[in-house]
This record gives structure tokens, C-alpha cells and sequence, in this order.
């Protein structure tokens, strides 16, 4: 496809084309010259510190390429469909990069993005800035949307996000740390990203909401990502007698916490972090110490929801990839899956597939039945971002194997538990 169908203002600018040759170009665009093959442009780090994000990739994509094989069904014509993947490499500035060439070279339709502020918001800003229809997903929603500098009366206009937040993270960690007795002072890791700088804002991060609850937070300042020595911060925690660390860092930062907290003799009751313990492969590489570790759960295979493009249920999906891939399941399987439903889902509705304005219109009118819950954009929390439940669980050890138990579904009850809460041994 050689381009959206319409010529922007801002395309005229870059081309050197001037106004007054505008009309002359758009008269000698035939219908019929007009490509049948549809564009999704999709970035995720498949490779750096970032790269269990994208482990299950692969496996979706192949799903995904397959399910569209004989085209996409819109208005009773069918189109070709082409998935063009990129890596974001877990840096912003790759990011940026790669989401430049789907949009300015490839030509893409629309571009979908997951996996933390990293690679959610470069491309976001990029799709924004060149009018194009973006779906995001795989970080938390604050970081995605005032990370990116947005505007709650205003939002963004070409640029939509659906994952959970950081109130609902709060909640979950509270309701799962209530459970085992402890002294309520807790110990705060947060990295001079876009991640850590939001989780540990003072006024819209954990602070506040860890303050209210009654709970001590002794946060000893922001930490650069590949920090080599915690001694700092584990001789502060030691200090203050913190029974609780929770955070938001990425797997090689806590395995290295993780080690020099037993070389110095710290040994608090829960230790709950985002991020760098969703991952089964992370508490593996982490031995009998990654027994009893804590973490926000936002997919199982035990959800109690449905793909609306496979009709599979989140047990089902979760065994096929298994087999497939002979690893253990992954959270962002789900959100994977989810994320290419969503594009599929608003892909058949557009009424003009060549416009990118009509591709936006099927985007904030979705109402759409997904397998990590339903996913409608109706302003809340903002313009941009629609919520998708969580909980919080454990990796439990049985039978020589790790396992994420949920131990805590006050924050969404239509989760089932599978287990309770047991203090660090």
C-alpha cells in the first residue's frame, strides 16, 4: 500500500508537494489502484533486560498470521493482511526508531505496541505525531499517559491504551500483604525510569495510598537501571526494620538485589515487585530463592474469560502455547493474544479501511468481549485508556515446580484464588 489513501497536510509538507498540486494528486488516485493488502505494524522487546515481554511473540504471531490467512472480512470485501513486526530492543529510542519505519516506510494501517513505558509510549508519540491509529498495551496506565505528558481534559487523539493501573497495583498489594501479620514498614525500589519515577511519585505513585493504609514507606531515592550494588538501599531497609519490599524493576536489577540481600543478612516477611517477577523463567534462574516471591497477577490460565477471535478460554490458549513452545505459560500471552483481537476486531468494523480516521472512529467506539476481560474506551479513567482487572499472588514451589498461585482477588472477585499467602522461609 502506497499510502493511507488521503494526503495529509503534514505528508505535503515533508514531500515538497504544495498546496495548490494537492487536488491534482488526489484526482489521479483510481479506486482500483487502491491496495487490497492491510498493514498492522507491531513493536515489542524481544531482546535486552525487556525481552520476557515479548517471549510469547512468536507463538501469537503465528496464531495471528494463520487466523488471517484466507483475509480479513470488511464490508464485504476481503483484504490481504500483513503483520510486520519490529524490535524494540527494551530501549526508547529503538523504539521511536522502528515505529518511524512501519509508519513513514512501510505504510502500515495501524501499529500496536506492548510492553512497558519503554516501547508503549515512543510509539504512541510517534503514531500521534503522524496522525496514525495506535493500540497499546503491557503498562500500567499512568506511566503510559502522563508519561507521555497527557492532558486528562484533553487526552491524546490518535492513540489508545488498555491495561490496568497503578490504584488497582495498590490495592492488590495492600490486600495481599493484610493477610500475613507484619510491622507495616515497607522498603521501595523504584529506578530513574518512567516506570519507577510513576510508582514512586509522591503524589500519584504508591506513597499516598501506602500512607493511608497505614503502612511506612521508606523510599531511599531513585536507583539507575544495570545498578551493579543495592548495599545503599538494603542498609536503609535494615535501618528502618522493613519487613516489606515491593517496587518496580527490571528481572537482572532484582536478581542482583535479590543476591546481595542474603550476602548482607536481609530477610524481609513479603517481598512484592512489578515487573521483574512476572516472568517463570526469572524465578527459575532464581533457585529456592525464588520460593514465596510476590507480584501483580493481571492473566492466568484460570481467568475466567474467552477469546472473541478463537473462541478459546484462557486455560486453552495457555496449553496450546505450552505444547507449541514446551515453556511454561507466560502473563503477557494474554495480553498478546488480546492485542491483535482487538486490531482484528477493529479492522473488520472500519468502514474505510484506506482512511485512517475511519480506522480511529472503530477504535473508540469498540465494545469488544476479549480474553483479558471486555475492552470499551468511555473516558475512564481517561479519554485514552480503558481498564483491564488484577490481582496478586505467589510463586508457590510443588512437586520440584514453580507456580503462580492468585492469593488475593478482593480488587476483581470474578478471579477464583488459588491459594494463600506464606511468609519468605
Amino acid at each position: 500500500m502506497k499510502d493511507h489513501g488521503t494526503i495529509s497536510r503534514r505528508t505535503l509538507v515533508k514531500t515538497g508537494l504544495g498546496a495548490v498540486a494537492a487536488p491534482a494528486i488526489l484526482q489521479i488516485l483510481p479506486a482500483e489502484a487502491q491496495s487490497q493488502t492491510i498493514k498492522i505494524g507491531h513493536v515489542s522487546p524481544k531482546t535486552g533486560p525487556l525481552a520476557g515481554f515479548g517471549e510469547a511473540d512468536g507463538f501469537i504471531l503465528e496464531q495471528v498470521r494463520g487466523i488471517l490467512s484466507k483475509g480479513l472480512d470488511n464490508n464485504g470485501k476481503t483484504y490481504k493482511v500483513e503483520i510486520i513486526t519490529k524490535d524494540s530492543q527494551s530501549n526508547g529510542n529503538r523504539a521511536a526508531e522502528v515505529a518511524s519505519e512501519l509508519i513513514l516506510g512501510d505504510k502500515v494501517n495501524l501499529i500496536v505496541a506492548s510492553a512497558t513505558p519503554d516501547t508503549t509510549n515512543p510509539v504512541s508519540d510517534q503514531a500521534e505525531v503522524n496522525e496514525l491509529p495506535c493500540i497499546t498495551t503491557n503498562c500500567p496506565w499512568q506511566p503510559y499517559f502522563f508519561g507521555r505528558k497527557g492532558d486528562p481534559k484533553k487526552g491524546f487523539t490518535w492513540t489508545y491504551h488498555f491495561f490496568w493501573g497503578l490504584e488497582d497495583v495498590i490495592a492488590s498489594f495492600l490486600a495481599l500483604w493484610d493477610e500475613l501479620p507484619t510491622n507495616k514498614v515497607v522498603g521501595g525500589l523504584f529506578p530513574n525510569d518512567a516506570d519507577g519515577n510513576a510508582w514512586g511519585d509522591p503524589k500519584l505513585g504508591l506513597p499516598p495510598a501506602l500512607a493511608a493504609a497505614g503502612y511506612k514507606l521508606h523510599d531511599p531515592g531513585r536507583y539507575q537501571l544495570m545498578n551493579n550494588d543495592f548495599t545503599s538501599q538494603i542498609s536503609a531497609f535494615k535501618a528502618a526494620g522493613a519487613e516489606i519490599v515491593t517496587g518496580n524493576m527490571i528481572p537482572p536489577d532484582f536478581a542482583t538485589f535479590w543476591s546481595q540481600a542474603a550476602q548482607q543478612g536481609f530477610r524481609p516477611k513479603i517481598v512484592t515487585i512489578g515487573k521483574a517477577l512476572l516472568f517463570p523463567s526469572v524465578i527459575e534462574s532464581l533457585g529456592e530463592r525464588g520460593n514465596g516471591l510476590t507480584s501483580e497477577i493481571w492473566w492466568t490460565p484460570n481467568h475466567p474469560f474467552k477469546s472473541g477471535l478463537t473462541g478459546q478460554s484462557c486455560q486453552e490458549l495457555t496449553d496450546t502455547y505450552t505444547k507449541a513452545s514446551n515453556r511454561p505459560w507466560t502473563q503477557p500471552l494474554g495480553f498478546q493474544h488480546a492485542l491483535f483481537e482487538i486490531a482484528i476486531d477493529v479492522l473488520k468494523r472500519a468502514k474505510n479501511l484506506n482512511d485512517p480516521k475511519s480506522i480511529l472512529d472503530a477504535i473508540v467506539s469498540t465494545n469488544y468481549q476479549s480474553i483479558v476481560g471486555p475492552i470499551q474506551w468511555t473516558g475512564v479513567p481517561v479519554k485514552n485508556v480503558t481498564k483491564t482487572p488484577l490481582v496478586a499472588g505467589q510463586w508457590q514451589r510443588k512437586n520440584g515446580k514453580f507456580d503462580l498461585v492468585i492469593a488475593e482477588n478482593k480488587t476483581a472477585p470474578n478471579i477464583p484464588v488459588g491459594g494463600k499467602l506464606q511468609p519468605i522461609s
